[in-house]
Protein backbone atom coordinates (compact mmCIF):
# COMPACT_ATOMS: atom_id res chain seq x y z
CA UNK A 1 0.00 0.00 0.00
CA UNK A 2 1.09 3.22 -0.28
CA UNK A 3 1.79 5.70 2.45
CA UNK A 4 -1.17 7.70 3.51
CA UNK A 5 1.42 10.74 3.80
CA UNK A 6 1.74 11.14 -0.22
CA UNK A 7 0.61 14.78 0.53
CA UNK A 8 3.32 15.36 3.40
CA UNK A 9 6.25 13.37 0.55
CA UNK A 10 5.52 16.18 -1.43
CA UNK A 11 4.74 19.31 0.76
CA UNK A 12 7.92 20.77 -0.56
CA UNK A 13 6.83 21.79 -3.95
CA UNK A 14 4.32 24.30 -2.28
CA UNK A 15 0.79 24.45 -3.39
CA UNK A 16 0.91 27.33 -6.19
CA UNK A 17 3.66 27.45 -8.02
CA UNK A 18 4.46 27.73 -11.43
CA UNK A 19 4.61 24.39 -11.84
CA UNK A 20 0.85 23.99 -10.05
CA UNK A 21 -0.67 26.98 -12.22
CA UNK A 22 0.54 25.58 -15.77
CA UNK A 23 -1.20 22.04 -14.95
CA UNK A 24 -4.04 23.72 -13.24
CA UNK A 25 -4.34 26.13 -16.47
CA UNK A 26 -3.79 23.07 -19.29
CA UNK A 27 -6.11 20.44 -17.92
CA UNK A 28 -8.99 23.47 -17.28
CA UNK A 29 -8.64 24.30 -21.19
CA UNK A 30 -8.73 20.82 -21.88
CA UNK A 31 -12.65 20.54 -20.83
CA UNK A 32 -13.78 23.38 -22.67
CA UNK A 33 -14.81 20.74 -25.70
CA UNK A 34 -17.16 19.11 -23.17
CA UNK A 35 -19.04 21.73 -22.82
CA UNK A 36 -20.60 22.18 -26.11
CA UNK A 37 -20.22 18.55 -27.18
CA UNK A 38 -22.30 17.32 -24.42
CA UNK A 39 -25.38 19.18 -25.32
CA UNK A 40 -24.76 20.07 -29.02
CA UNK A 41 -27.94 18.48 -29.37
CA UNK A 42 -29.89 21.76 -28.07
CA UNK A 43 -29.69 22.71 -31.35
CA UNK A 44 -28.45 20.36 -33.51
CA UNK A 45 -31.73 18.15 -32.42
CA UNK A 46 -34.06 21.13 -32.14
CA UNK A 47 -37.32 20.30 -34.33
CA UNK A 48 -38.67 23.69 -36.21
CA UNK A 49 -41.68 24.88 -36.74
CA UNK A 50 -43.18 22.69 -39.90
CA UNK A 51 -46.32 21.56 -41.65
CA UNK A 52 -46.18 18.99 -44.68
CA UNK A 53 -45.19 19.80 -47.87
CA UNK A 54 -47.42 21.26 -50.77
CA UNK A 55 -45.86 20.35 -53.83
CA UNK A 56 -45.30 23.23 -55.83
CA UNK A 57 -46.08 20.92 -59.37
CA UNK A 58 -49.40 20.62 -57.79
CA UNK A 59 -50.32 23.58 -59.75
CA UNK A 60 -53.72 24.42 -57.39
CA UNK A 61 -54.92 28.48 -56.47
CA UNK A 62 -53.04 30.05 -53.65
CA UNK A 63 -56.19 30.31 -52.12
CA UNK A 64 -56.33 26.21 -51.68
CA UNK A 65 -52.68 25.85 -51.10
CA UNK A 66 -53.27 27.65 -47.71
CA UNK A 67 -56.17 25.87 -47.28
CA UNK A 68 -54.68 22.50 -47.33
CA UNK A 69 -53.30 22.25 -44.02
CA UNK A 70 -56.03 21.58 -41.09
CA UNK A 71 -55.76 23.76 -38.18
CA UNK A 72 -56.03 22.17 -34.61
CA UNK A 73 -56.00 23.12 -31.15
CA UNK A 74 -52.96 24.05 -29.34
CA UNK A 75 -53.92 22.78 -25.89
CA UNK A 76 -50.82 24.82 -24.24
CA UNK A 77 -52.08 28.21 -25.84
CA UNK A 78 -55.76 27.31 -26.34
CA UNK A 79 -55.26 28.68 -29.78
CA UNK A 80 -55.08 27.04 -33.37
CA UNK A 81 -52.65 26.58 -35.29
CA UNK A 82 -51.57 24.34 -38.59
CA UNK A 83 -51.46 20.58 -38.29
CA UNK A 84 -47.48 19.10 -38.29
CA UNK A 85 -48.49 16.20 -39.83
CA UNK A 86 -51.82 15.85 -41.71
CA UNK A 87 -53.12 17.67 -44.74
CA UNK A 88 -56.05 17.54 -46.95
CA UNK A 89 -56.16 15.05 -49.51
CA UNK A 90 -54.63 16.79 -52.58
CA UNK A 91 -56.65 14.73 -54.91
CA UNK A 92 -59.79 16.77 -53.56
CA UNK A 93 -57.79 19.90 -53.63
CA UNK A 94 -57.14 19.79 -56.52
CA UNK A 95 -60.17 19.09 -58.34
CA UNK A 96 -61.81 21.94 -56.39
CA UNK A 97 -59.29 23.78 -57.10
CA UNK A 98 -59.79 22.97 -61.16
CA UNK A 99 -62.94 23.73 -60.93
CA UNK A 100 -62.67 27.17 -59.45
CA UNK A 101 -64.16 26.62 -56.47
CA UNK A 102 -63.26 29.09 -53.21
CA UNK A 103 -62.32 27.33 -49.70
CA UNK A 104 -64.73 28.49 -46.83
CA UNK A 105 -67.13 29.68 -49.66
CA UNK A 106 -67.99 27.47 -52.14
CA UNK A 107 -66.57 24.35 -49.80
CA UNK A 108 -66.46 23.63 -46.39
CA UNK A 109 -62.99 22.65 -46.31
CA UNK A 110 -63.16 20.76 -42.51
CA UNK A 111 -65.25 17.72 -44.07
CA UNK A 112 -62.46 17.47 -46.70
CA UNK A 113 -60.51 13.78 -45.78
CA UNK A 114 -57.38 14.21 -44.51
CA UNK A 115 -53.93 12.39 -45.21
CA UNK A 116 -50.08 12.13 -43.81
CA UNK A 117 -47.55 13.86 -45.34
CA UNK A 118 -46.78 12.09 -48.04
CA UNK A 119 -44.99 14.28 -50.16
CA UNK A 120 -42.71 15.10 -47.15
CA UNK A 121 -42.24 18.48 -45.05
CA UNK A 122 -41.25 21.94 -45.05
CA UNK A 123 -39.78 23.55 -42.20
CA UNK A 124 -39.08 27.71 -40.65
CA UNK A 125 -35.96 28.54 -41.87
CA UNK A 126 -36.30 31.65 -39.55
CA UNK A 127 -34.10 30.06 -36.46
CA UNK A 128 -32.52 27.38 -38.36
CA UNK A 129 -30.72 27.00 -41.74
CA UNK A 130 -30.78 23.03 -41.21
CA UNK A 131 -31.01 20.74 -38.03
CA UNK A 132 -30.86 17.01 -38.13
CA UNK A 133 -34.37 17.06 -37.51
CA UNK A 134 -35.45 18.65 -40.82
CA UNK A 135 -32.97 16.87 -42.98
CA UNK A 136 -33.85 13.03 -41.81
CA UNK A 137 -37.74 14.12 -41.12
CA UNK A 138 -37.71 13.39 -37.38
CA UNK A 139 -41.05 14.59 -37.41
CA UNK A 140 -44.86 13.21 -36.67
CA UNK A 141 -44.26 9.18 -36.97
CA UNK A 142 -40.41 9.52 -36.84
CA UNK A 143 -40.65 12.39 -33.59
CA UNK A 144 -39.18 9.41 -31.20
CA UNK A 145 -35.82 9.54 -33.11
CA UNK A 146 -34.36 12.83 -32.19
CA UNK A 147 -35.16 12.03 -28.07
CA UNK A 148 -33.42 9.01 -29.19
CA UNK A 149 -30.28 10.18 -30.79
CA UNK A 150 -29.30 12.14 -27.48
CA UNK A 151 -30.05 9.08 -25.65
CA UNK A 152 -27.50 7.34 -27.90
CA UNK A 153 -25.27 9.79 -27.12
CA UNK A 154 -25.48 9.18 -23.40
CA UNK A 155 -25.34 5.71 -23.94
CA UNK A 156 -21.78 6.16 -25.36
CA UNK A 157 -20.90 8.01 -21.89
CA UNK A 158 -22.63 5.12 -20.10
CA UNK A 159 -20.41 2.69 -22.29
CA UNK A 160 -17.15 5.14 -21.98
CA UNK A 161 -17.81 5.36 -18.00
CA UNK A 162 -17.14 1.36 -18.15
CA UNK A 163 -14.18 1.21 -20.07
CA UNK A 164 -12.21 4.43 -19.27
CA UNK A 165 -12.50 4.22 -15.27
CA UNK A 166 -10.14 0.53 -15.22
CA UNK A 167 -7.90 1.49 -18.70
CA UNK A 168 -7.47 4.64 -16.38
CA UNK A 169 -6.68 3.05 -13.43
CA UNK A 170 -4.91 0.49 -15.46
CA UNK A 171 -2.89 2.55 -17.77
CA UNK A 172 -2.83 5.90 -16.62
CA UNK A 173 -4.78 8.97 -16.02
CA UNK A 174 -2.58 11.14 -19.22
CA UNK A 175 -3.09 8.32 -21.74
CA UNK A 176 -6.58 7.82 -21.32
CA UNK A 177 -6.79 11.25 -21.58
CA UNK A 178 -5.32 12.20 -24.83
CA UNK A 179 -6.79 9.29 -26.30
CA UNK A 180 -10.49 9.56 -25.45
CA UNK A 181 -9.93 13.20 -26.56
CA UNK A 182 -8.18 12.19 -29.83
CA UNK A 183 -11.36 9.72 -30.34
CA UNK A 184 -13.79 12.67 -29.22
CA UNK A 185 -12.62 15.15 -31.69
CA UNK A 186 -12.02 12.89 -34.74
CA UNK A 187 -15.07 11.40 -34.41
CA UNK A 188 -16.84 14.89 -34.41
CA UNK A 189 -15.25 15.90 -37.59
CA UNK A 190 -16.36 12.40 -39.30
CA UNK A 191 -19.93 13.19 -38.46
CA UNK A 192 -20.08 16.15 -40.42
CA UNK A 193 -20.32 14.34 -42.94
CA UNK A 194 -23.09 11.92 -41.84
CA UNK A 195 -25.05 10.34 -44.90
CA UNK A 196 -27.62 9.31 -42.64
CA UNK A 197 -29.14 9.33 -39.24
CA UNK A 198 -28.63 5.66 -38.41
CA UNK A 199 -24.88 6.24 -39.22
CA UNK A 200 -24.96 9.68 -37.11
CA UNK A 201 -26.25 7.65 -34.37
CA UNK A 202 -23.01 5.69 -34.34
CA UNK A 203 -21.00 8.21 -34.73
CA UNK A 204 -22.40 10.23 -31.98
CA UNK A 205 -22.20 7.25 -29.37
CA UNK A 206 -18.55 6.87 -29.93
CA UNK A 207 -17.94 10.91 -29.53
CA UNK A 208 -19.85 10.55 -26.27
CA UNK A 209 -17.12 7.44 -24.98
CA UNK A 210 -14.24 9.76 -25.63
CA UNK A 211 -16.03 12.66 -23.84
CA UNK A 212 -16.66 11.33 -20.55
CA UNK A 213 -13.59 9.34 -20.51
CA UNK A 214 -11.44 12.84 -21.21
CA UNK A 215 -13.23 14.61 -18.83
CA UNK A 216 -13.19 12.02 -15.55
CA UNK A 217 -9.69 10.68 -16.66
CA UNK A 218 -8.29 14.90 -16.70
CA UNK A 219 -10.29 15.86 -13.21
CA UNK A 220 -8.85 12.64 -11.46
CA UNK A 221 -5.59 13.48 -12.48
CA UNK A 222 -5.87 17.16 -11.34
CA UNK A 223 -7.32 15.85 -7.85
CA UNK A 224 -3.85 13.47 -7.71
CA UNK A 225 -1.31 16.67 -8.58
CA UNK A 226 -2.50 19.21 -6.43
CA UNK A 227 -2.45 19.84 -3.09
CA UNK A 228 -5.56 19.55 -0.85
CA UNK A 229 -5.77 23.38 -0.58
CA UNK A 230 -6.25 23.50 -4.49
CA UNK A 231 -7.97 20.72 -5.34
CA UNK A 232 -11.57 22.22 -4.32
CA UNK A 233 -11.29 25.35 -6.23
CA UNK A 234 -10.00 22.54 -8.90
CA UNK A 235 -13.20 20.60 -8.75
CA UNK A 236 -15.46 23.79 -9.14
CA UNK A 237 -13.80 26.91 -10.47
CA UNK A 238 -11.53 25.14 -12.55
CA UNK A 239 -12.91 21.84 -14.80
CA UNK A 240 -16.96 22.74 -14.23
CA UNK A 241 -16.49 26.13 -14.57
CA UNK A 242 -14.27 25.75 -18.17
CA UNK A 243 -17.13 23.27 -18.91
CA UNK A 244 -19.35 25.68 -18.54
CA UNK A 245 -17.74 28.33 -20.32
CA UNK A 246 -17.43 25.53 -23.14
CA UNK A 247 -21.48 25.34 -22.49
CA UNK A 248 -21.80 29.32 -22.87
CA UNK A 249 -19.96 29.28 -26.03
CA UNK A 250 -22.58 26.67 -27.37
CA UNK A 251 -25.48 28.94 -28.00
CA UNK A 252 -23.18 31.74 -29.35
CA UNK A 253 -21.89 29.53 -32.09
CA UNK A 254 -25.52 27.92 -32.99
CA UNK A 255 -26.41 31.62 -33.53
CA UNK A 256 -23.89 32.57 -36.14
CA UNK A 257 -24.04 29.01 -37.32
CA UNK A 258 -27.42 28.41 -38.16
CA UNK A 259 -26.64 24.91 -40.24
CA UNK A 260 -25.71 21.55 -37.96
CA UNK A 261 -23.04 20.48 -39.86
CA UNK A 262 -20.92 23.59 -39.93
CA UNK A 263 -22.13 24.00 -36.05
CA UNK A 264 -20.08 20.24 -35.99
CA UNK A 265 -17.17 21.32 -38.08
CA UNK A 266 -16.47 24.06 -35.34
CA UNK A 267 -16.57 21.76 -32.61
CA UNK A 268 -13.45 19.95 -33.86
CA UNK A 269 -11.25 23.31 -33.75
CA UNK A 270 -10.41 23.44 -29.71
CA UNK A 271 -9.98 19.66 -29.97
CA UNK A 272 -7.88 19.62 -32.11
CA UNK A 273 -5.36 22.42 -30.35
CA UNK A 274 -6.16 20.87 -27.09
CA UNK A 275 -4.02 17.49 -28.57
CA UNK A 276 -1.28 19.60 -28.28
CA UNK A 277 -0.92 19.93 -24.46
CA UNK A 278 0.12 16.28 -24.68
CA UNK A 279 3.61 17.79 -24.05
CA UNK A 280 2.71 19.92 -21.37
CA UNK A 281 0.58 17.70 -19.28
CA UNK A 282 2.61 15.06 -16.97
CA UNK A 283 1.46 11.84 -15.53
CA UNK A 284 -0.01 11.77 -12.13
CA UNK A 285 3.11 11.14 -9.40
CA UNK A 286 0.85 9.62 -7.33
CA UNK A 287 -0.62 7.01 -10.17
CA UNK A 288 2.98 6.29 -10.63
CA UNK A 289 3.49 5.21 -6.92
CA UNK A 290 0.55 3.43 -6.64
CA UNK A 291 2.02 0.93 -9.84
CA UNK A 292 5.79 1.14 -8.25
CA UNK A 293 7.15 3.41 -10.96
CA UNK A 294 8.82 5.01 -8.19
CA UNK A 295 11.49 6.51 -10.60
CA UNK A 296 9.30 7.92 -13.23
CA UNK A 297 6.70 9.40 -10.02
CA UNK A 298 10.20 11.15 -8.75
CA UNK A 299 11.33 12.44 -12.06
CA UNK A 300 7.73 14.03 -12.19
CA UNK A 301 8.45 16.06 -8.93
CA UNK A 302 11.96 16.98 -9.68
CA UNK A 303 10.90 18.40 -12.51
CA UNK A 304 7.94 20.33 -10.32
CA UNK A 305 10.13 21.26 -8.01
CA UNK A 306 13.18 22.97 -10.75
CA UNK A 307 10.05 24.99 -12.07
CA UNK A 308 9.09 26.25 -8.74
CA UNK A 309 12.13 27.16 -7.84
CA UNK A 310 12.67 24.43 -4.84
CA UNK A 311 15.01 22.17 -4.16
CA UNK A 312 13.61 18.32 -3.64
CA UNK A 313 14.96 16.03 -0.85
CA UNK A 314 17.34 13.44 -2.17
CA UNK A 315 15.13 10.97 -1.34
CA UNK A 316 11.41 11.74 -1.87
CA UNK A 317 9.50 8.53 -1.16
CA UNK A 318 11.17 6.02 1.73
CA UNK A 319 12.56 2.71 0.58
CA UNK A 320 10.91 1.26 3.14
CA UNK A 321 7.43 2.56 1.28
CA UNK A 322 8.26 1.95 -2.44
CA UNK A 323 9.20 -2.02 -1.18
CA UNK A 324 5.87 -2.62 0.86
CA UNK A 325 3.99 -1.25 -2.67
CA UNK A 326 6.12 -3.37 -4.52
CA UNK A 327 4.81 -6.39 -2.36
CA UNK A 328 1.86 -5.60 -2.77
CA UNK A 329 0.56 -4.25 -6.42
CA UNK A 330 -2.40 -5.87 -7.69
CA UNK A 331 -5.35 -5.14 -10.01
CA UNK A 332 -8.19 -3.32 -9.10
CA UNK A 333 -11.80 -3.75 -10.49
CA UNK A 334 -15.69 -2.81 -10.28
CA UNK A 335 -15.65 -6.26 -8.67
CA UNK A 336 -13.70 -4.10 -5.60
CA UNK A 337 -16.47 -1.80 -5.42
CA UNK A 338 -19.39 -4.52 -3.73
CA UNK A 339 -16.78 -6.70 -2.26
CA UNK A 340 -16.81 -4.86 1.11
CA UNK A 341 -20.11 -4.05 2.34
CA UNK A 342 -18.62 -0.51 3.62
CA UNK A 343 -17.21 0.13 0.17
CA UNK A 344 -20.92 -1.21 -1.20
CA UNK A 345 -22.75 0.61 0.49
CA UNK A 346 -20.64 3.93 0.16
CA UNK A 347 -21.43 2.90 -4.20
CA UNK A 348 -24.58 2.45 -4.39
CA UNK A 349 -25.21 5.63 -1.72
CA UNK A 350 -23.17 7.83 -4.56
CA UNK A 351 -24.70 6.54 -7.55
CA UNK A 352 -28.08 6.98 -6.34
CA UNK A 353 -27.06 10.79 -5.89
CA UNK A 354 -25.23 10.90 -9.36
CA UNK A 355 -28.36 9.23 -11.11
CA UNK A 356 -30.78 11.71 -9.75
CA UNK A 357 -28.38 14.89 -10.04
CA UNK A 358 -27.33 13.74 -13.64
CA UNK A 359 -31.65 13.23 -14.74
CA UNK A 360 -32.08 16.59 -13.37
CA UNK A 361 -29.09 18.73 -14.92
CA UNK A 362 -29.06 17.13 -18.29
CA UNK A 363 -33.40 17.52 -19.10
CA UNK A 364 -33.49 21.24 -17.80
CA UNK A 365 -30.50 21.49 -19.56
CA UNK A 366 -31.76 20.30 -22.75
CA UNK A 367 -35.29 21.45 -22.33
CA UNK A 368 -34.35 24.67 -22.86
CA UNK A 369 -35.68 25.19 -26.50
CA UNK A 370 -39.28 24.54 -24.89
CA UNK A 371 -38.70 27.39 -22.39
CA UNK A 372 -40.61 30.68 -23.17
CA UNK A 373 -38.22 33.18 -24.96
CA UNK A 374 -35.30 33.39 -27.32
CA UNK A 375 -33.68 29.79 -27.66
CA UNK A 376 -30.31 31.28 -27.87
CA UNK A 377 -30.70 33.52 -24.83
CA UNK A 378 -32.53 30.79 -22.76
CA UNK A 379 -29.73 27.95 -23.11
CA UNK A 380 -27.16 31.19 -22.50
CA UNK A 381 -28.87 32.12 -19.40
CA UNK A 382 -29.11 27.99 -18.60
CA UNK A 383 -25.05 28.29 -18.98
CA UNK A 384 -24.34 31.20 -17.06
CA UNK A 385 -26.29 30.05 -13.80
CA UNK A 386 -23.55 27.81 -13.36
CA UNK A 387 -21.18 30.26 -13.00
CA UNK A 388 -21.75 31.42 -9.85
CA UNK A 389 -23.29 27.88 -8.99
CA UNK A 390 -20.08 26.86 -9.03
CA UNK A 391 -18.34 29.68 -7.50
CA UNK A 392 -21.31 29.21 -4.45
CA UNK A 393 -20.00 25.23 -4.27
CA UNK A 394 -16.22 26.39 -3.76
CA UNK A 395 -17.06 28.50 -0.87
CA UNK A 396 -19.38 26.11 1.08
CA UNK A 397 -16.20 22.99 -0.20
CA UNK A 398 -13.74 25.42 1.82
CA UNK A 399 -15.99 25.44 5.23
CA UNK A 400 -18.85 22.97 5.05
CA UNK A 401 -18.93 19.26 5.18
CA UNK A 402 -19.34 17.54 2.37
CA UNK A 403 -22.35 15.64 3.24
CA UNK A 404 -24.24 19.19 4.27
CA UNK A 405 -22.51 21.08 0.76
CA UNK A 406 -24.26 17.93 -1.51
CA UNK A 407 -27.66 17.68 0.92
CA UNK A 408 -28.41 21.75 0.82
CA UNK A 409 -27.94 22.09 -2.94
CA UNK A 410 -29.63 18.89 -3.78
CA UNK A 411 -32.59 19.99 -1.96
CA UNK A 412 -32.74 23.60 -2.84
CA UNK A 413 -32.93 22.43 -6.73
CA UNK A 414 -35.52 19.63 -6.11
CA UNK A 415 -37.66 21.87 -3.80
CA UNK A 416 -37.98 25.10 -5.92
CA UNK A 417 -38.85 22.57 -8.90
CA UNK A 418 -41.83 21.56 -7.32
CA UNK A 419 -43.03 25.24 -6.87
CA UNK A 420 -43.06 25.17 -10.55
CA UNK A 421 -46.76 23.72 -10.88
CA UNK A 422 -48.42 25.72 -8.76
CA UNK A 423 -47.44 29.12 -11.08
CA UNK A 424 -50.30 29.72 -13.73
CA UNK A 425 -49.50 29.37 -17.11
CA UNK A 426 -49.10 33.05 -18.19
CA UNK A 427 -46.50 33.48 -15.76
CA UNK A 428 -43.73 32.28 -17.69
CA UNK A 429 -41.44 34.50 -16.30
CA UNK A 430 -41.82 33.47 -12.75
CA UNK A 431 -41.95 29.61 -13.85
CA UNK A 432 -38.61 30.50 -16.40
CA UNK A 433 -36.60 32.17 -12.94
CA UNK A 434 -38.09 28.68 -10.97
CA UNK A 435 -36.11 26.92 -13.57
CA UNK A 436 -32.87 28.71 -13.41
CA UNK A 437 -33.24 28.68 -9.72
CA UNK A 438 -33.26 25.17 -10.12
CA UNK A 439 -30.37 24.25 -12.68
CA UNK A 440 -28.23 26.74 -10.03
CA UNK A 441 -28.46 24.20 -7.31
CA UNK A 442 -28.44 21.06 -9.53
CA UNK A 443 -25.26 22.21 -11.00
CA UNK A 444 -23.98 23.34 -7.63
CA UNK A 445 -24.47 20.06 -6.83
CA UNK A 446 -22.99 18.29 -9.59
CA UNK A 447 -19.46 19.96 -9.08
CA UNK A 448 -19.63 19.00 -5.59
CA UNK A 449 -20.29 15.00 -6.06
CA UNK A 450 -16.51 14.86 -7.91
CA UNK A 451 -14.85 16.34 -5.12
CA UNK A 452 -16.89 14.37 -2.39
CA UNK A 453 -16.88 11.28 -4.41
CA UNK A 454 -13.10 11.43 -5.52
CA UNK A 455 -11.88 12.02 -1.84
CA UNK A 456 -13.88 9.00 -0.38
CA UNK A 457 -12.02 6.63 -2.50
CA UNK A 458 -8.62 5.47 -2.62
CA UNK A 459 -6.07 5.61 -5.48
CA UNK A 460 -6.07 2.50 -6.36
CA UNK A 461 -9.84 2.76 -7.00
CA UNK A 462 -10.87 6.09 -7.34
CA UNK A 463 -10.91 6.38 -11.11
CA UNK A 464 -12.66 3.22 -10.96
CA UNK A 465 -15.20 4.52 -8.46
CA UNK A 466 -15.53 7.27 -10.22
CA UNK A 467 -16.11 5.88 -13.63
CA UNK A 468 -19.13 3.94 -11.87
CA UNK A 469 -20.73 6.92 -10.43
CA UNK A 470 -20.34 8.19 -13.49
CA UNK A 471 -22.33 4.63 -15.58
CA UNK A 472 -24.99 5.61 -12.83
CA UNK A 473 -25.04 9.34 -14.09
CA UNK A 474 -25.49 8.42 -17.61
CA UNK A 475 -28.60 6.33 -17.30
CA UNK A 476 -29.84 9.49 -15.68
CA UNK A 477 -28.49 11.43 -18.94
CA UNK A 478 -30.19 8.36 -21.23
CA UNK A 479 -33.53 9.08 -19.32
CA UNK A 480 -33.36 12.65 -19.26
CA UNK A 481 -34.63 13.30 -22.77
CA UNK A 482 -37.79 11.14 -22.18
CA UNK A 483 -38.40 13.03 -18.68
CA UNK A 484 -38.92 16.33 -21.09
CA UNK A 485 -41.29 14.40 -23.21
CA UNK A 486 -43.38 13.37 -20.29
CA UNK A 487 -44.22 17.28 -20.33
CA UNK A 488 -46.08 16.50 -23.62
CA UNK A 489 -48.81 14.99 -21.21
CA UNK A 490 -49.10 16.98 -18.04
CA UNK A 491 -46.63 20.05 -18.21
CA UNK A 492 -45.53 20.37 -14.82
CA UNK A 493 -44.65 16.37 -14.62
CA UNK A 494 -41.21 16.38 -15.60
CA UNK A 495 -40.24 19.14 -12.63
CA UNK A 496 -42.16 16.73 -10.09
CA UNK A 497 -40.23 13.96 -10.93
CA UNK A 498 -36.91 15.93 -11.17
CA UNK A 499 -37.85 17.63 -8.40
CA UNK A 500 -38.74 14.82 -6.21
CA UNK A 501 -35.75 12.26 -6.59
CA UNK A 502 -33.44 15.36 -5.94
CA UNK A 503 -35.19 15.68 -2.36
CA UNK A 504 -34.85 12.16 -1.87
CA UNK A 505 -31.35 12.23 -2.99
CA UNK A 506 -30.50 14.94 -0.53
CA UNK A 507 -31.57 12.99 2.13
CA UNK A 508 -29.64 9.92 1.45
CA UNK A 509 -26.24 12.19 0.78
CA UNK A 510 -26.15 12.53 5.15
CA UNK A 511 -25.58 9.04 5.56
CA UNK A 512 -22.04 9.80 3.63
CA UNK A 513 -19.07 9.78 5.09
CA UNK A 514 -17.14 12.89 5.56
CA UNK A 515 -14.23 13.73 4.18
CA UNK A 516 -13.40 17.52 4.88
CA UNK A 517 -9.98 17.90 6.56
CA UNK A 518 -8.75 14.02 5.49
CA UNK A 519 -6.25 13.20 3.34
CA UNK A 520 -6.84 11.23 0.01
CA UNK A 521 -7.21 7.44 1.14
CA UNK A 522 -4.91 5.24 -0.41
CA UNK A 523 -6.03 2.16 -0.21
CA UNK A 524 -9.11 0.10 0.51
CA UNK A 525 -8.33 0.14 4.47
CA UNK A 526 -8.17 4.01 4.64
CA UNK A 527 -11.92 4.53 3.79
CA UNK A 528 -14.32 6.18 6.16
CA UNK A 529 -17.43 4.25 6.73
CA UNK A 530 -20.99 4.89 5.82
CA UNK A 531 -22.58 7.21 8.57
CA UNK A 532 -24.92 5.41 11.25
CA UNK A 533 -23.15 2.11 10.42
CA UNK A 534 -21.22 -0.36 12.15
CA UNK A 535 -18.33 -2.36 10.07
CA UNK A 536 -15.76 -4.68 11.75
CA UNK A 537 -12.78 -5.25 10.01
CA UNK A 538 -13.00 -8.89 9.45
CA UNK A 539 -9.04 -9.33 8.76
CA UNK A 540 -5.68 -8.14 7.03
CA UNK A 541 -7.43 -8.02 3.25
CA UNK A 542 -9.66 -5.43 3.99
CA UNK A 543 -13.23 -7.62 4.36
CA UNK A 544 -15.89 -6.00 5.75
CA UNK A 545 -18.81 -7.16 7.92
CA UNK A 546 -21.74 -4.96 8.39
CA UNK A 547 -23.05 -5.95 12.10
CA UNK A 548 -25.63 -3.60 12.57
CA UNK A 549 -28.33 -2.20 10.97
CA UNK A 550 -28.45 1.89 10.47
CA UNK A 551 -27.80 1.89 14.42
CA UNK A 552 -28.32 5.37 16.30
CA UNK A 553 -24.56 6.74 16.51
CA UNK A 554 -22.58 9.98 17.02
CA UNK A 555 -20.65 10.30 13.65
CA UNK A 556 -17.92 13.34 12.82
CA UNK A 557 -18.54 16.10 10.71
Amino acid sequence: MISPDYDDSTAFLGDWGPFQRTVFALLCLSMIPNGFTGLSMVFMGDTPAHRCLIPAALNITDEWRNASIPLEEDEENRDSRFSKCSRHRMDVVKNYSDRGLLPWVDVNVSNIPQEGCLDGWEYDTGTYISTIVSEWDLVCSDNWRAPLTTSLFFCGVLTGSVISGQMSDRFGRKKVLFVTMGIQTVFTFIQVFSPSWLIFCLLFFIVGMGQISNYVSGFVLGMEIFSPSIRDIYSTLGVCLFFSIGYMMLPLAAYFLRDWRMLLLVFTIPGIFCMLLWWFIPESPRWLLSQGRVVEAEAILRKAAQMNGVNAPDVIFPLNQTRENAGRLRTYSLCDLVKSSNVCCITVLLCLVWFSVSVGYCALSLNTSSLHGNIYLNCFLSAAVEVPALIMAWLMLRRWPRRLCLSSTLSLGGLVLLFIQLIPQHMNYVAFSLVMLGKFGLSAAFSILYPATAELYPTVLRNTALGACSMASRVGSILAPYFIYLGGYYRSLPYILIGSVNILSGLLSILLPESLGSPLPETISHMQTVAGVNFIKEDDDEKYSLTKKFSVTKTRC
